[in-house]
């Protein structure tokens, strides 16, 4: 018999999370997903509307306090989606990522949807990490 696996969550609070039913993050082992995330706080309220930087900001900010929560750090991300309401918001994005993930580059994939939960959400973003992963990369042809 296999034994299971430990699971823990983090939560912060928002009313997404408890009317939808999930987690901000889920921890499975040495595994983290954090769900997707927009520049919404706890108190219900989005950070730089109509602004996809600071939008975008925002949202790196929960992600890496989800993390840290978890025990990682937006080091240890492998992978990240992320999903915008306009495409023409891509450069403004972009610059906001580049910020954070140029030196460690995960693997990436940006979409166009119709909507998200709020109009004035205009980025959300989920991602995978494994904690003890923002060791030296190797880069391979």
């Amino acid at each position: 018999m296999t034994a299971k696996k430990q699971r823990s969550r983090v939560s912060t609070g928002n009313h997404y999370e408890i009317t939808v039913g999930y987690s901000r993050a889920v921890r499975v082992e040495d595994h983290v997903y954090v769900a997707g995330t927009t520049a919404l706080t706890a108190d219900g309220e989005i950070v730089g509307e109509g602004d996809p930087y600071a939008q975008t900001r925002q949202i790196l900010e929960t992600i890496g306090w989800a993390l840290g929560q978890a025990g990682a750090t937006l080091d240890d991300i492998v992978r990240y989606r992320v999903y915008l309401t306009r495409i023409e918001d891509t450069p403004e994005v972009s610059r906001a990522l580049a910020e954070t993930f140029q030196p460690i580059r995960p693997a990436n994939t940006l979409l166009a949807v119709a909507a998200l939960a709020d109009p004035r959400m205009l980025v959300e973003i989920d991602a995978d990490a494994v904690i003890g992963s923002a060791a030296p990369v190797e880069d391979m042809a």
